[in-house]
């Protein structure tokens, strides 16, 4: 691992630290050196990166500047910028995040969008988001469908307090309800007009395709179901009608290559008839809608 060596100079001015950590980060596989340096610095400083240029010259406290190299030893190690910071962004919203839940990503933002022009279609008010991690989902679908009431579902009572957290910070915890379930053993107690979910559906055997920050820091238990890549999808099939109500819809997010026709064939088989795959912004099939 590359170590930070001391600073030759007292100097600590800002654009001097952008340059020394861009100057480290080029040392290793990091695609984009500067722009995380800007990244790191700029939340270090609770600044935009464009401040970080207007006020070049600022100094750095001492205590700013060992919590920084803190912040790069752990980069260069490999765990997730998100991580660090305790900080991301999630359909320009603001959210906690920790190594408890995955960091969220642009293809479920299109999850998102496909969820919210349908309950709008559709008016479905009473939605239920499987496996919420840090809240993203169910967060994003408060501030955008502010008359509907969110049960947010997790099996970890520590996922669900970071979720309560960031429901709080965007001024939606009276619109959401969490709920510690395991929804592969345990039953839903209402019917809903909508239910979402990104579940785990990377196959053991796949693993290792992820990147090395994706299989050293984030959470396994939200990555794979440890089978097959289809323990929920099954599990949404299976008790879809129990839970949804009749013309409300199951919207879930699946994986690449084959995954998605494997999905759709089991709702098929099922005999759900109304199923409509979905996109993402890379022209992959994305998100899976099922009318029940």
């Amino acid at each position: 691992m590359t170590t930070l060596s001391p600073r030759k100079t007292a100097n600590r001015q800002i654009i001097d630290l952008i340059k020394w950590g861009e100057d480290y980060f080029q040392q290793t596989d990091i695609e984009n050196p500067r722009q995380e340096m800007e990244w790191l610095v700029s939340d270090l400083l609770s600044c935009s990166r464009m401040e970080l240029y207007v006020n070049a010259k600022t100094e750095v406290s001492a205590i700013q500047l060992k919590t920084l190299k803190v912040w790069m030893q752990r980069r260069l190690a490999g765990e997730p910028l998100q991580y660090i910071t305790g900080k991301t962004e999630f359909f320009g919203l603001p959210f906690h995040i920790d190594a408890n839940v995955l960091i969220p990503r642009p293809e479920t933002e299109r999850l998102v969008e496909v969820a919210i022009d349908i309950a709008q279609c559709g008016n479905a008010e009473n939605i239920v988001d499987v496996g919420t991690g840090s809240g993203c989902v169910a967060v994003a679908l408060a501030v955008k469908l502010p008359s509907a009431k969110i049960i947010a579902i997790d099996n970890s009572e520590d996922t669900l307090e970071l979720a309560r957290k960031n429901a709080n910070s965007n001024g939606v915890s009276e619109q959401i309800k969490f709920l510690q379930l395991d929804i592969l053993s345990k039953e839903l107690d209402d019917n809903f007009d909508l239910m979402i979910s990104n579940p785990p559906y990377i196959p053991p055997n796949e693993l290792s395709t992820l990147s090395k920050g994706i299989r050293d820091h984030e959470p396994m238990q939200a990555l794979t179901d440890r089978n097959d890549g289809l323990t929920f999808y099954r599990r949404f099939a299976e008790k879809g009608r129990d839970w949804i109500s009749k013309g409300g819809q199951i919207i879930l997010e699946v994986g690449r290559n084959k995954h998605p026709q494997k999905v759709k064939q089991i709702f098929s088989n099922a005999g759900y008839v109304n199923l409509n795959m979905f996109k993402d912004y890379n022209g992959d099939d994305r998100v899976l809608a099922i009318e029940v």
